[in-house]
């Protein structure tokens, strides 16, 4: 049996609890005759509520768990007692979720903050008691309401990443080896294509105790905007990062050329989302140890403007100045323009 360990789409069944039924019920003691109605009011049913938490990174326990049902609501009863309210089903997920209903295909909402809250089932409303219904022409009503039913709806759940940084590049082109240099996460390595199945995401962490997340993506490969290969069904996880690096095989592995898998990795990222083409990046030329490293990072010199990174991960070398240029983006730049802002807004 093959062992899950990521999931980013799975389907959700969700089912609200019914709300309870009125009572009819009428007062009935010693020495007080004739005591007039006193059904209770049933219950409201459990809703069914999609909470963001951070402790999340996958939706694989729902992939295990597809029906979430909240439970049915208590019924109404003499002496004018409500039925019990029931509790919401509360089913927790990674930041980054987006939800669709399956039988409409409309977008029902977003999480991307922890402990934002979504309904996406509403739990049905309890029914109305005799006591109600009593009127100075019906003294003596014997008629409720029943309780609504709780709504039934099927859900496509799709997890976007929610990280600092994204790597992307072709496979083998050495991203796994630069996040497990980056930061304390430990994808699997190996020499040979498509090695990460799955996003892998880790936390760098600098000295003064500033943290980025960084996303590994799978390897891309022409078309994945069209559904080929491996990698297009990660593109997603593209999306939310806030900067990109692209990590180059500049030994030109698979006799391939680092300059046009660069110049395809842009424009497979435009085709998927034309914003992307606005998202901030940096350009890494990994494995200049290898013999022919040099002769290709002369070419993408000539061919492109771009300032690029020359670096090793598997020997670790030149990693500092791609650390130093992702601290000055998230933290040096965002500090200034906070202290202009609030120079502006004193003016």
């Amino acid at each position: 049996m093959k062992h899950v360990v990521f999931k980013d789409r799975i389907k959700l069944y969700a089912r609200a609890g019914n709300g309870g039924n009125g009572c009819v019920s009428f007062r009935r003691e010693k020495f007080i005759p004739r005591g007039g109605p006193d059904g209770g009011d049933g219950g409201h049913g459990g809703s069914v509520i999609l909470r963001c938490d951070v402790n999340e990174d996958s939706l694989l326990p729902l992939y295990y768990q597809p029906h979430q049902k909240a439970k049915n609501a208590q019924q109404g009863m003499g002496a004018n007692c409500h039925g019990r309210n029931s509790d919401d089903c509360i089913v927790k997920v990674a930041p980054g979720t987006v939800v669709t209903e399956v039988e409409t295909g409309e977008f029902v909402g977003e999480l991307l903050t922890d402990g934002e809250e979504l309904v996406v089932c509403k739990g049905g409303h309890g029914g109305l008691g005799n006591t109600r219904f009593k009127s100075s022409t019906n003294q003596t009503p014997r008629q409720s309401s029943e309780g609504t039913l709780g709504e039934d709806k099927v859900f496509w759940l799709e997890l976007k990443l929610m990280a600092d940084v994204g790597l992307v590049g072709y496979p083998n082109a050495g991203k796994s080896t630069l996040l497990g240099c980056l930061t304390h996460a430990h994808p699997k390595i190996a020499p040979y294509p498509f090695t990460t199945i799955n996003p892998i995401v880790g936390t760098m962490e600098y000295a003064n105790f500033s943290r980025l997340k960084i996303a590994d993506i799978p390897g891309l490969i022409d078309g994945a905007h069209e559904g080929v290969g491996l990698g297009h069904q990660f593109l997603r996880h593209i999306e939310r990062s806030r900067f990109i690096i692209f990590v180059l095989d500049m030994a030109g592995t698979d006799e391939r050329s680092p300059t046009d898998d660069f110049l395809h990795l842009k424009e497979e990222l435009r085709l998927h989302m034309e914003e992307l083409s606005c998202t901030p990046y940096l350009v890494v030329a990994n494995k200049m140890d290898s013999p022919d490293a040099a002769e290709n990072l002369r070419e993408f010199k000539k061919r492109t403007d771009e300032a690029i990174y020359e670096i090793s991960a598997e020997l670790g070398e030149g990693l500092e100045p791609v650390k130093e240029h992702l601290y000055k983006h998230f933290f040096e730049t965002r500090k200034v323009a906070e202290e202009t802002a609030l120079e502006n807004a004193g003016d």
